[in-house]
């Protein structure tokens, strides 16, 4: 499923500032044939008034039937894509005037501030409206929006704004989307694994885009034994940050950033909470194309080893990647592979694991993380290694201590991560060898994994062995 594909369709949408019944039914046929995943859909949804943004105009009735065209494919969205909320609170009246008058309150300065939001989604939460009611909540947005409209450019865009953060809050409050389901016909699931590879690079519609959502500065390359400083810049010089914390994977991925000890050696102690959180991401990313198709693969590959049930399959990984071991010898268990491939680690004076890009940009945005520079790829043809990479080998430290050399991924979401480090686990071989396209570079990478307390993943990244333009 492509972005830029749905913006162009939406732009043929509201060519004519409406929505017929059989434009409607075009719009359904759309939404089912893309199969968007959860994650995605806050990124339809978003890009349906960032799109209609385009076509407003100095005449306020033709703004006012943009409107209603936004309203009607993101209907068109929510009930192809979503179900409502089962409400867990007591019933309590909905009341169809406060809500309106609270609709008006936020749109009559065209800026919804924190303590607007926060009381709409306290009436979403304390005065669920019932599933009658649910098409009636978010259309009023629109129409009640549609009062506001002028023929000033600026404030309609400002108002288009306001009405997407309502139907953000009440999407993320009173509806739920739907279970998915990866349509996988249509490649060999005996294909060898550096084919599944690029299938899972394909998959990740949730990839974060280079010079859009978030942007590096490489700066200078180096060699691993090296010491001098390259980089006088951080190596992100800006993150979409809306990325990180609204999406379901990447914001139930960054809820287990805090778990840990760095320390190794050192007990880790995993509270209730913490296991809940570890299941809520586990949950997020087996929603998503990428770890539906790793199980899939590993089933049609390793049919005796890896259960073809999905609440099995979820208990595996569970296992694999969150059950503890002790790292260090004789000690207590004070580690996961999940800690030391996302996290990261501090053992013999050094860093150990730290491989993923989120991680390595929270940290670095503290100041614990001071990026040295890149390391020169092995290439025959001098391929340059810029921001639009989405593999890079890095020199940094962390809280003082040294990495001096660590390959991570940048701009993947952690689905395709974990997809990719638990198919080469499960069904590859120590050292898997991947060919991977990334439609700017071409990689030729060792997926390395290291199996710990016999049957958990101790540690596993990828190394660059060629880097093609």
């Amino acid at each position: 499923m492509c972005d830029a594909s749905f913006d162009a369709y939406y732009r043929n949408v509201f060519a004519d500032l409406s929505v017929d019944l059989e434009e409607s039914a075009t719009i359904v046929a759309k939404f089912r044939n893309a199969n968007p995943p959860p994650d995605k859909l806050l990124v339809l949804r978003s890009s349906a008034f960032r799109i209609g943004c385009e076509f407003l105009t100095d005449k306020t009735q033709d703004n006012i039937s943009l409107l209603k065209a936004i309203s009607a494919v993101v209907h068109i969205m929510e009930t192809t894509c979503m179900l409502p909320i089962e409400s867990k609170s007591k019933e309590v009246a909905f009341d169809e005037s406060e809500m309106e008058a609270l609709y008006r309150k936020i749109f009559e300065d065209l800026l919804i501030e924190a303590d607007e939001s926060q009381e709409i989604v306290a009436f979403y939460k304390n005065t669920p409206p019932p599933k009658d009611k649910l098409r009636w909540t978010r259309a009023s947005a629109f129409r009640i929006g549609s009062e506001f409209v002028t023929d000033d450019k600026t404030k309609n865009i400002a108002l288009l704004r306001c009405i997407n953060s309502v139907v953000h809050s009440f999407e993320l409050n009173c509806l739920s989307p739907k279970p998915y389901t990866l349509n996988v016909k249509s490649f060999d699931m005996k294909a060898d694994i550096s084919k599944a590879a690029q299938h899972l690079w394909d998959l990740d519609v949730n990839r974060a885009t280079a010079n859009r959502d978030y942007k590096i500065s490489v700066q200078g390359g180096k060699q691993p034994y090296q010491k001098q400083d390259e980089s006088a810049d951080p190596l992100f010089t800006y993150v979409d940050t809306k990325l990180l914390f609204r999406r379901p994977t990447y914001r139930s991925f960054i809820a287990l950033l805090d778990n840990y000890t760095a320390q190794t050696g050192v007990s880790e102690a995993v509270t209730t909470h913490e296991k809940k959180e570890n299941w809520a991401f586990i949950n997020a990313i087996m929603q998503t194309g990428p770890m539906q198709f790793c199980h899939k693969y590993c089933c049609a590959n390793k049919p005796g080893e890896v259960p073809s049930d999905v609440g099995e399959f979820k208990k595996l990984l569970n296992r694999i990647w969150f059950d503890l071991y002790y790292r260090e010898r004789g000690g207590r268990p004070d580690s996961s592979g999940f800690e030391h491939v996302f996290v990261g680690e501090i053992r013999d004076e050094k860093v150990s694991g730290f491989h993923n890009w989120i991680r390595f940009y929270m940290e670095e945005r503290k100041g614990n993380v001071d990026y040295k520079g890149y390391i020169k790829p092995r290439s025959r043809n001098n391929a340059r290694t810029n921001g639009d990479d989405n593999i890079l080998t890095l020199q940094f430290t962390w809280n003082g201590y040294e990495k001096f050399v660590g390959t991570n991924f940048i701009g993947v979401s952690p689905e395709f991560e974990m997809a990719l480090y638990t198919m080469c686990f499960l069904v590859g071989e120590d050292v898997t060898s991947v060919e991977l396209s990334t439609e700017t570079d071409y990689f030729e990478l060792e997926v390395k994994v290291h199996t710990k307390a016999r049957n958990k993943i101790g540690t596993s990244y990828v190394e660059v062995i060629g880097h093609y333009e």
